[in-house]
């Protein structure tokens, strides 16, 4: 029983601060940090202290009772916790270095304008991150992956007011959400295949386990690759590498805790976590050490020709990750495990000393200079050198890889739909929606083969709106509406699959249109005060409007289905709905819940970050 309240309180401590900070003027800097440290230090001794009592009491899984959340009919959303040497390995050194970075950040942060913003994210995090740990089910840790995606956004763009941070953000969340993508396909596939919200601690019964997937061994298949996608997206690894490099424009503590030490390693964490769902896959595994050694090769190459040090460092990290995937295919757990705590550790350590080590460097330059010795690329000849330079300061085009064959592509489509505004959606997709409804009421009387047909014809076209929305420039309350009308669309499409009860409806219905009502009063009010309020740049609006600020931005996350609004349990109880053999309707949702994430944090960094339009404020330079 020990084990089990030593979990929660885990859990508990970390938000109890981010609530506590919250309430503290931002003016009382030794406050915030004293009452930090007192938090990650307590998280620490307690990890420690369940660490040694796990140990001695036998190293035996722990499993704490579920606990249901919602219960409709054969769907069951519970939350569920467990702690084994995986959750335990993680805890130690994660609790340890995030109460290292509090006590560092202290002095580090001093008079920054975000300090109180940086400490209060920074418990968000490490909720986020513990919950991981020990979540025992997708659905407990999808909340946690979500938490740590929307950190991993405002502390990139901690420096809002300047341009390039707060691109950067929201280009690192879009790469998140592709990984959301994964692990929203890999939690419906595998409710299909069990028949109900599977436990991970469920896996260990090996005969039934082996029985299921060989029975369904696409389903098998597609569950490995939707849950290597997320790591590999999670890891920075190919062919998602670049975005690590565009993350270190948050202050240096973030960028150690973040991309030297916890966050690049939960891809990991979660290969290992769900080793049985693809350890007799021998193509699973192969593309696990593919894409780890291609990432080792291709980050070694980037990191030794990186002009700044934070990216060296991140390119360092992850070419050492993509060694630590190898090992993991390989089925060498243990050594896996004593890898990633090395290199978690010694990666922060380099990230924290890297602005005194750029110091120390550019003296040596003037004062101590030596030739550099004999290199491998020395011996190498000149024409071959001179295009791997090319290639790895190019990033091995990664980055304008995925501009030129997915967003480019995206916006196009979402350009084409130029003609939708505000009244031709009030007279053409408000009747539509209508026709809708009523084939839906009367779908018991059409063919079967229209009732194949119209859901992917609904779903299609809320991808259509969400597109729009992601593309828009003109005005914010059409890309707002669109946005909503998606996930109407995508409602409307699912119910003509199995029809939805109105408790169902209203879970999922009641979040999105509370939050959508709090984020169109918040533009409205905003419009109200500064009249002209576009998209076709960063506004920063948080400048003198913080208050507003901090409201639209849980709308856009009450709307996007963050865990904070019954949105989050309603995608997953649609998916439930969605039949195993409809993999295109599966797909357009998924892909409809992703991009409507992004366009949301799209419309709230264009209109309250970046520099500020108004030219009677100091405005940050357009690099940082």
């Amino acid at each position: 029983m020990m084990m089990e309240i030593s979990i929660l309180f885990l859990l508990g401590i970390p938000l109890i601060g981010f609530v506590v900070t919250y309430f503290i003027p931002k003016t009382k800097e030794y406050t915030i940090a004293t009452i930090v440290k007192l938090v990650t230090g307590t998280n620490f001794a307690i990890a420690l202290l369940f660490a040694i009592i796990w140990l001695l009491s036998g190293s035996k899984t722990i499993h704490l009772k579920q606990l249901t959340v919602l219960k409709s009919g054969t769907y069951n959303f519970y939350l569920d916790f467990m702690a084994d040497r995986l959750s335990l390995v993680y805890l130690l050194f994660g609790t340890l270095l995030i109460f290292l970075i509090a006590i560092f950040s202290q002095r580090y942060l001093h008079r920054e304008e975000g300090y109180k913003r940086f400490f209060s994210i920074f418990q968000f995090f490490a909720f986020g991150y513990i919950l991981i740990l020990f979540s025992g089910n997708f659905e407990t840790m999808f909340i946690g992956w979500e938490i740590l995606g929307i950190s991993s956004f405002l502390l990139i763009a901690f420096y809002r007011t300047r341009y390039l941070p707060v691109k950067n953000a929201v280009k690192v969340f879009s790469i998140y959400r592709i990984g959301d993508v994964g692990l929203i396909l890999a939690m419906w596939l595998s409710h299909h295949l069990w028949g109900h919200n599977i436990a991970f601690s469920e896996l260990s019964n090996v005969k039934s386990l082996h029985a299921v997937l060989v029975n369904h061994s696409i389903d098998a298949f597609l569950i490995g690759g939707f849950i290597v996608l997320t790591a590999s997206v999670k890891s920075a690894l190919f062919p998602f590498s670049s975005w690590l490099p565009r993350a270190m424009e948050g202050p240096t503590p973030s960028s150690a805790i973040f991309y030297g030490s916890l966050s690049v390693h939960i891809g990991a964490f979660l290969l290992i976590r769900t080793t049985p769902y693809w350890e007799d896959q021998v193509f699973v595994r192969v593309m696990i050490a593919a894409i780890g050694l291609i990432t080792l090769i291709l980050a070694n190459f980037s990191a030794r020709v990186q002009s700044s040090i934070k990216s060296q460092i991140g390119y360092a990290s992850i070419a050492q990750i993509g060694l630590i995937f190898i090992e993991i295919a390989a089925g060498f757990e243990t050594i896996a495990l004593i890898h990633i705590t090395a290199n978690a550790f010694y990666r922060t350590y380099q990230l924290l000393i890297s602005p005194s080590s750029v110091t120390y460097k550019i003296r040596e330059q003037f004062y101590h200079f030596e030739p550099k010795h004999q290199t491998i690329e020395a011996s190498l000849p000149t024409k071959i050198a001179n295009t791997f330079y090319s290639l790895a300061v190019r990033e091995w085009n990664l980055d304008s890889n995925m501009y030129r064959y997915l967003w480019i592509p995206l916006k196009k489509i979402g350009e084409s739909l130029h003609f939708l505004s505000i009244k031709r959606i009030a007279y053409v997709i408000v009747p539509f929606f209508a026709i809708g409804l009523i084939l839906l009421a009367t779908h018991a009387h059409l063919p079967k083969w229209v009732l194949q047909f119209v859901p992917v014809v609904f779903a299609f076209t809320g991808l259509l709106m969400v597109l729009k929305s992601f593309t828009e420039r003109r005005n914010v309350m059409t890309s707002w509406f669109l946005v909503i009308f998606n996930q109407a669309f995508v409602v409307l499409a699912v119910a003509y699959n199995e029809h939805l009860s109105f408790f169902e409806l209203i879970t999922f219905s009641s979040g999105t249109l509370v939050a959508g009502a709090v984020g169109f009063s918040c533009l409205w009010r905003l419009k109200k005060i500064e009249k002209n309020v576009s998209m076709n740049q960063f506004q920063g609006h948080v400048y003198e409007h913080p208050k507003i600020t901090l409201v639209f931005l849980i709308a856009c996350l009450g709307v996007a289905g963050f865990p904070i609004t019954p949105t989050f349990i309603g995608e997953d109880l649609l998916f439930s709905h969605i039949g195993e053999e409809q993999f295109l309707l599966a797909g357009l949702a998924a892909l409809s819940f992703v991009i409507d994430g992004i366009a949301l944090i799209r419309i709230y960094s264009r209109i309250f970050l970046g520099p500020h339009v108004k030219n009677y404020h100091e405005v940050a330079k357009r690099s940082s």
